[in-house]
């Protein structure tokens, strides 16, 4: 199986409720991390294989408060992102003009002009 990432919004008021659902969230079977996000941090993410998102869900409902699946994918590997990167193609530009240096004659007056 592949490691899924769930996102849950739960109605959280204080940070005995939101250790409760981490709780609850972490013996869940099949989870590996929790952990909240949001401004109020009101959404737990949590990250396992084979976790049953709607059980968690109603049993966050039951013990908690308001819970609602906002997102829910696959999370991609470490190694699959080195992949993903390396098979980008960087681009190179190379100017199509030869560049050319040449020493212009020295001056014996470098002040400017000079009128005789």
């Amino acid at each position: 199986m592949k490691s899924c990432k769930i996102v849950i919004e739960v109605q959280m008021r204080c940070d005995k409720c939101r250790s409760k659902a981490m709780r609850i969230a972490a013996s869940t079977d099949g989870v590996d991390s929790v952990t909240l996000e949001g401004d109020w941090k009101n959404r737990l993410v949590v990250t396992g294989d084979g976790v049953d998102s709607v059980n968690l869900t109603k049993t966050l409902r039951k013990k908690i408060g308001q819970a609602a699946i906002v997102e829910q994918g696959e999370v991609k590997k470490k190694e699959e992102e080195k992949k993903e990167k390396a098979d980008e193609s960087t681009i190179q530009w190379w100017p199509s003009q030869p560049i050319f240096v040449c020493d212009l004659p020295s001056n014996s007056n470098p002040g400017g002009c000079s009128i005789q």
